[in-house]
């Protein structure tokens, strides 16, 4: 079972956006593994997501996901707005 951390800024300068970033712990530390540009100081919210998902579940939710976000780049998507008006009228 995985366990994922994302963050995001918190400053006035940064507001409404949101990355993830992905982190262990090592030795009582958080490490990102990966670089990151944000300046120093910068304060971050931290929250831990427990991840319930088996490995051969996340398997298939990433694949799915990744398949999802290929056709919508493609155009092949459905717009939402349109499905809702479709049901509230009632078709």
């Amino acid at each position: 079972m995985g366990t994922r951390l994302r963050s995001h800024p918190r400053t006035s300068r940064m507001t409404g956006m949101m990355r993830a970033l992905k982190a262990h712990v090592k030795g009582g530390r958080l490490l990102l593994d990966e670089p990151t540009d944000l300046p120093d100081g910068a304060e971050v919210e931290l929250t831990l997501v427990e991840d319930e998902l088996d490995p051969e579940e996340r398997a298939r939710l990433d694949a799915a996901l990744e398949l999802s976000m290929a056709q919508a780049r493609a155009g092949q998507f459905v717009d939402g707005d349109a499905v809702i008006r479709k049901l509230r009228a009632g078709r």
